[in-house]
């Protein structure tokens, strides 16, 4: 996206780095590292990224209204609705697509959000172990400003672990050490000190929750750092999903975040959005007839994860045959650009912006970021098998364009 750039890098680009690079990665979670990771960072124009920060900011005006809050109750299931407080929502992440421009160029659009943690602690990481092995570019940064390594530590640890213990607060998820983003896990467990527990070893005594510590002694847990997505959690067996019971208890614990936002900031809000870089979209519920042209729409169910259930191809047939219409939303399609060049084919990119919200603080702000690499029909690795510089990735954001280009408008860095 910033072509002088992505050609240096292209042409600077060996294997032997890129295997390097990758070793180092995984050198510290030793087999930890389960999914692809792309060649490259994606480098991203100022210009680009302030498009998705007003889009962001004209997005929370809704979804952080009292009127949303309203709204948005009738997106907990009632048998999955969590009690005590529900506080702000500490994560929000928006995912955008590298898309085509109506008068040529890329623009962002918004595809999802989600009030849900992602790979916070792992992609502190991963551009670190990125710049030993290529080099550090000059102006260009994953933290969107102001924000550094330190200062996105030091926010993240704030509100995960806040004034407690660190052995108070756990990273709560279901058999976390199976999960493909386990690697996040013990990067946030290196950087936090917090302990990893499985739903099925948490034991409720009143309205208070423990886990063993190694010496076998019970420890109770006052904050939650929650990555347990209730989806998952229902396709366990009744044992597991019994253990989990808790959920629906009122507990003396903060949850971080409380899993009710899963469902009031998701897909669900789209529907109540309106902006240029945010695609049409409606409750399929909604829907008064089916649109002439429907090849240029998608639907969705509204809380699936890691695109499971998206239909692409729509039919009229598969319309008919959906039977929940009010956990759907049908969304005009946007037009990915293959921006990326590569040195196969080009690819295609999503980027996720991370927020954080501190409690006590009149909103979220923008801190970091990860991005995608596809060429497939959909971004993922499930839909990339045998390609190159596809997987997961995260961009570098043009910081001082001014400083960028020399007298000439040549790109004064080297890989």
């Amino acid at each position: 996206m910033i072509p002088q750039l992505r050609q240096q890098y292209n042409e600077a680009f060996t294997e032997e780095k890129y295997k390097a690079y990758i070793e180092a990665l995984d050198a510290p979670f030793s087999g930890a590292l389960d999914f692809r990771v792309a060649e490259t960072p994606v480098f991203v124009p100022h210009v680009f990224l302030q498009q998705m920060l007003d889009a962001c900011d004209s997005i929370l005006e809704v979804i952080t209204s009292p009127q949303y809050l309203q709204q948005s109750e009738r997106a907990i299931p009632p048998n999955l609705k969590v009690p005590g407080p529900e506080g702000d929502p500490q994560f929000i992440c928006f995912d955008f697509g590298i898309c085509e421009a109506p008068g040529g160029g890329v623009e962002p659009q918004l595809v999802e959000l989600q009030a849900f943690p992602t790979i916070f602690a792992w992609h502190l990481h991963k551009p670190q172990v990125w710049s030993a092995h290529f080099g550090t570019p000059k102006h260009l940064a994953p933290f969107v400003p102001p924000f550094n390594a330190d200062s996105y530590i030091e926010l993240l640890r704030r509100i995960i672990v806040g004034d407690d213990p660190p052995e108070e607060t756990v990273l709560l998820e279901i058999f976390p050490h199976q999960q493909k983003t386990r690697i996040d896990f013990y990067a946030t467990q290196q950087l936090l000190g917090i302990p990893i527990v499985c739903v099925t070893e948490v034991e409720q005594i009143g309205n208070h929750l423990f886990y063993k510590k190694k010496d076998g002694t019970l420890q109770q847990i006052k904050r939650i750092y929650n990555r347990v997505i209730f989806d998952e959690l229902l396709q366990q067996s009744a044992e597991v999903q019994q253990k989990a019971a808790f959920f629906q208890s009122e507990l003396d614990v903060t949850w971080v975040p409380h899993p009710n936002w899963f469902y009031r900031i998701s897909k669900f809000a789209l529907p109540f959005v309106q902006h240029p870089l945010v695609p049409e979209t409606k409750f399929l519920s909604d829907l008064q007839s089916v649109p002439d042209d429907l090849k240029n729409y998608v639907i969705k169910p509204l809380f699936s994860f890691a695109g499971q259930g998206v239909i692409i191809d729509v039919t009229p047939e598969h319309i008919a045959q959906i039977g929940d219409p009010h956990n759907w939303i049908i969304q005009r399609k946007v037009k990915y650009a293959s921006a990326i060049a590569t040195p196969s084919e080009p690819a295609k990119a999503e980027i996720r912006l991370f927020y954080f919200w501190e409690p006590g603080a009149p909103k979220p702000v923008p801190v970091n970021n990860l991005a995608r690499l596809s060429k497939g029909k959909m971004v993922g690795t499930r839909y990339n098998k045998d390609k190159d510089w596809v997987g997961g990735t995260f961009c570098l954001f043009e910081t001082g364009t001014g400083d960028l280009y020399d007298e000439k408008g040549f790109v004064r860095m080297h890989f």
